[in-house]
């Protein structure tokens, strides 16, 4: 099957372009939000809606973490057309450093509520990963995030030859990895909505989101050839994931000890 390149222009509104990349991330946005609210409220009746009451500050911080750290991964183009580091509707936001906001934006979630920091981080790290599976495909309607080419006729995403990275302008199909790493994150969806509603252990969805994640990430940037910045021959991301991974594996040794110890 042949994955046919789409237009990223949705519509124009006052002669102003409006990119799917954008409808379909503040889609996602949304349905974290509501997800993490309703998964919160769950467990913690006396904190009836407070990630939606909060939702201004997660999605201002997670933006803007999000964009900064994806600007510093670019930084010789941004310092070079500064005024394009304002301009997100074509893309150009980072997960990790979305990951970075939604954690600084929890800290301040609990000084006003004064809630527990992992049992705050764990819905929103739940409906975060649902976020993400929905927010690639804003890649797709970019034509980015995509792999090594298939060498398949029968097989891959048809990228424009605009698009193309120039090492492989020859080539017109490539491995769709911004599909393969959506559905892996809908699989780590559900594995984490059981471990949140299975469990009363604070900090476990938390960490096993870092872990799963992570694992993730690791191995679809082994096929992606868009890499931002590489450290030596190493991609960063690949590097952050590691990070994330030994942090989320710390932090469950921690939680079980923790419970088994009855604290």
């Amino acid at each position: 099957m042949i994955i046919q390149s789409p237009n990223d222009v949705a519509f124009n509104l006052f002669g102003i372009s409006i990119y799917w990349y954008g409808i379909i991330m503040a889609f996602g946005i949304f349905i974290a939000i509501i997800t993490a609210n309703n998964l919160f409220n769950f467990k913690n009746s006396r904190g009836k809606d407070i990630i939606l009451d909060s939702a201004p500050i997660i999605i201002i911080f997670g933006i803007l973490f999000a964009r900064i750290y994806f600007c510093l991964l670019n930084a010789d183009y941004y310092f070079s057309h500064p005024i394009k580091i304002l301009d997100i509707r074509e893309g150009g936001l980072s997960i990790h450093g979305a990951i970075l906001g939604g954690i600084f934006s929890t800290i301040l979630m609990v000084k006003k509520y004064k809630f527990p920091f992992l049992k705050i981080i764990d819905p929103i790290a739940c409906s975060t990963i649902l976020g993400q599976a929905i927010g690639r495909w804003g890649n797709y309607f970019n034509s980015e995030a995509y792999g090594y080419p298939t060498l398949s006729q029968n097989w891959g995403l048809f990228i424009p030859s605009s698009k193309r990275i120039s090492e492989f302008s020859n080539y017109s199909l490539f491995h769709p990895t911004f599909l393969y790493e959506s559905i892996l994150d809908l699989f780590a969806f559900f594995i984490l909505l059981f471990i949140y509603k299975k469990t009363n252990s604070s900090g476990l969805t938390f960490f096993s989101y870092l872990t799963i994640y992570a694992t993730i990430r690791f191995f679809i940037e082994k096929i992606r050839i868009d890499s931002a910045l590489n450290v030596g021959s190493i991609p960063i991301a690949e590097l952050i994931s590691i990070i994330l991974f030994i942090t989320g594996i710390l932090g469950l040794i921690f939680v079980l000890k923790k419970e088994k110890a009855g604290l």
